[in-house]
């Protein structure tokens, strides 16, 4: 907690461990079913015991926080001495997490923010890192959702996956895309944009797809002051490889994050993604 201001995310924000206890950020965990079986992300489910599931073709679903598991934490805050809790959130587009909150505030003993950030991953990470910056220099509850915002705002996220089957089981991307980069036998290039998964590019192969995009986080970070994030699942050489790219290449660069996904983000990629996160400072 921040003075009198609290942040909460949810673990799809993939904020390493060192960040969320230096900013003292709560990440409320979503739900990886397996099976018949539920688990946390983060705490009881593992990147490995995900990727052999996927590669098993097991049966892999995911399901938000209850309002109740937000309520507690709301509660928590407040009994810690918070005076208002900034609550921030993957996308309303990719889940009902953001809903699960909103119900979960109106029951709240102090004021709680809610925001559907429109984005993911450390996209979301990065958002709440500023939100705690602000709470820090002692910002106001509504100073430190306007630094969210505008974080979010000044992010883009672009990745690759090995297929678009995943995407295409969970619902978020159409069939009739999946089936085009399945026939073309093309690498498309992802964007997270207005909340949404969409088309960027589309590459005949995988190493081109990397170049690509890296040239693209490249480009668009130019001579601002960034930080970036590479996520993989189960490809740690090749986001190695490409932090190390960006480090030589993004002269604006200020922090460098390199992540395995957890397993909400990894069941609808499926083993093989790389992505990168750009945020302008």
């Amino acid at each position: 907690m921040h003075g009198r201001l609290a942040i909460i995310t949810d673990s799809t924000a993939y904020l390493p461990p060192q960040a969320l206890r230096r900013h003292a950020i709560e990440a409320v965990p979503l739900t990886v079913v397996l099976g018949d079986e539920a688990l946390e992300e983060g705490t009881e489910i593992s990147a490995r015991s995900l990727e052999a599931a996927l590669r098993e073709r097991r049966p892999v679903t995911t399901s938000r926080p209850s309002p109740d598991t937000f309520a507690r934490a709301y509660r928590a805050a407040a009994r810690a001495g918070a005076e208002g809790i900034v609550s921030l959130h993957l996308s309303s587009e990719f889940s009902g997490t953001y809903d699960a909150a909103l119900l979960a505030a109106k029951e709240a003993p102090v004021p709680v923010r809610v925001v559907d950030t429109g984005v993911v991953a450390m996209a979301l990470g990065f958002c709440a890192l500023a939100a705690a910056e602000t709470a820090e220099a002692g910002g106001t509850l509504d100073d430190a959702v306007a630094a969210a915002r505008k974080r979010a705002e000044a992010t883009c996220a672009v990745f690759c996956v090995d297929t678009l089957d995943y995407l295409r089981r969970g619902g978020r991307i159409g069939a009739a895309q999946a089936l085009l980069g399945s026939a073309l036998a093309v690498k498309p290039l992802l964007e997270v944009e207005d909340g949404r998964i969409g088309m960027l590019e589309k590459v005949r192969t995988a190493s081109k797809a990397v170049a690509r995009l890296e040239e693209i986080i490249v480009d668009r970070a130019a001579d601002a002051r960034v930080d970036i994030a590479v996520h993989h699942l189960a490809a740690a050489e090749r986001a190695a490889k490409l932090a190390e790219r960006f480090r030589e290449r993004v002269h604006g660069l200020r922090e460098l994050h390199v992540s395995e996904v957890g397993a909400v983000i990894g069941a609808h990629t499926g083993p093989g993604l790389l992505g990168a996160v750009l945020s302008v400072r």
